[in-house]
């Protein structure tokens, strides 16, 4: 089938797409003639959806890719926990995501590049999807060294499963219960998920974010893209909405992690080792012009940190908070993780343990900038014990401490957070940000 669509005499876009068979796998390529102004894409958008409903491929510069990609992940059928006729209870489980293989890896960056709520290029449409292009051997060559692919969806499915049998088996007034996941930019796709929701008639709905420290270019981001997407797919009266936006200090999730720190801390290979270790908690950073706005991320992560301390109880002990994952020429959240480790090698430290502190399960950021890019910069300074704590991944501490993270926001019958509605003094899109979509109550007042 091929359409061609113009809603202006200067634009016009092809959508080639060809079906394969009974579970109608969906490879679509997508051509730019012209630059596309906003109503012709948002005209390609209204239309893909009605004719293609079971794809949930949606035209946006994200979309843009040379290669033919299958849409068909993260639609698979999955058996329902329970056999009742009610309606499941969904827990979207949101998160970044990331490439299964390598020929994902370049739609995976064509998607991030093109966030403008993590970043703003000029013409980002074009500019986003060219970056994208020009780092993807680079990202590829990287994946490639961890296996050639992300392991984070096989994670989310695990804790997904533990998740969904604890919250069957705790809270049976408001089963069954089903998981269903929505990367931001990975399969599947939170739009993917809708479709499945829908599909199974759900009718109330947990967006429950997986990143515990709430960000405007994590969570908000991701968010933002569900309630997008329930719009164009029609589904924005279908299901009532509440939102779990942080959870950053929740006593559970914290003493989970002070027990992942413990562990690693138990690998050290003596006792004088083990005392004489400093522990550098390490998150992802943010460009400084995104916490100049006001976002909340710094001060929940070091929170975290404060209470994971506390947890284990060690005052003598030597820590810090330091930051990973920067990228380009603009300033960035710091002290960054890898100039850190070269200065308490110079300092004369030789035994230090890693805890990733923003991150629920490994991935690229976990398996190759800690436990090789920076495990090589620790030897060049001198460190002779560089180990990094165990990830959470599918712990049942976590999947527990999850459970009643649910449960609580179940029964509280709130639709989030009052942080939630609180928007950053230097927000730069008010019009979406913070918005909950149908929510199952009403929300507090937004300011």
């Amino acid at each position: 089938r091929s359409l061609l669509l113009s809603s202006s005499s200067s634009s016009s876009v092809t959508v080639t797409t060809t079906f394969f068979d009974s579970n109608l796998v969906l490879l679509s390529t997508i051509r730019l003639g012209m630059l596309l102004s906003q109503t012709s894409r948002a005209l390609v958008r209204s239309i893909l959806v009605r004719t293609l409903p079971f794809c949930a491929t949606s035209v946006t510069p994200s979309s843009v890719w040379p290669a033919a990609h299958a849409c068909s992940s993260g639609l698979r059928s999955r058996s329902s926990s329970s056999s009742s006729s009610k309606p499941p209870t969904a827990i979207l489980m949101m998160n970044l995501g990331g490439p299964a293989t390598l020929q994902d890896v370049g739609p995976f960056l064509d998607r991030l590049f093109s966030d403008r709520d993590i970043i703003q290029l000029p013409i980002q449409f074009i500019s986003g999807p060219t970056i994208s292009r020009f780092r993807t051997p680079k990202i590829e060559k990287l994946y490639k060294e961890i296996g050639g692919g992300s392991p984070i969806r096989s994670w989310t499915e695990k804790q997904g499963d533990q998740l969904e049998r604890l919250l069957d088996q705790l809270s049976p007034e408001t089963a069954p219960h089903r998981y269903y996941i929505g990367f931001r930019y990975a399969d599947p796709l939170s739009s993917e998920a809708l479709l499945k929701m829908k599909e199974d008639g759900v009718e109330r709905a947990v967006a429950f974010t997986q990143y515990p420290q709430y960000s405007c270019t994590t969570t908000g981001s991701s968010l933002n893209e569900l309630w997008s997407q329930s719009k164009l797919l029609g589904l924005e009266n279908q299901i009532k909405w509440s939102v779990i936006d942080r959870w950053f200090s929740h006593p559970d999730f914290v003493k989970t992690v002070a027990s992942k720190v413990r562990e690693g801390l138990a690998k050290f290979p003596t006792d004088q080792d083990r005392d004489d270790a400093v522990i550098l908690f390490s998150a992802h950073s943010l460009p400084i012009k995104v916490i100049d706005r006001g976002d909340p991320y710094p001060q929940e992560v070091a929170s975290t940190v404060h209470l994971v301390m506390n947890q284990l109880k060690d005052p003598g002990r030597k820590y810090m908070l330091c930051y990973q994952s920067q990228v380009g020429a603009v300033p960035w959240l710091g002290a960054q993780t890898d100039k850190v480790l070269e200065g308490l090698g110079t300092q004369g430290h030789r035994n230090v343990l890693v805890v990733p502190i923003a991150f629920t399960s490994d991935h690229i950021e976990t398996l190759h900038e800690i436990d090789i890019e920076f495990a090589e910069v620790a030897h060049k300074a001198g460190i002779t014990n560089f180990i990094r704590a165990p990830s959470l991944n599918d712990d049942p501490n976590l999947a527990a401490a999850m459970a009643n993270i649910v449960i609580s926001h179940l029964k509280s019958n709130e639709s989030c957070s009052s942080m939630y509605r609180f928007k950053c003094p230097g927000c730069h899109t008010p019009e979406k940000c913070r918005q909950i979509l149908n929510p199952i109550s009403s929300p507090p007042k937004l300011i």
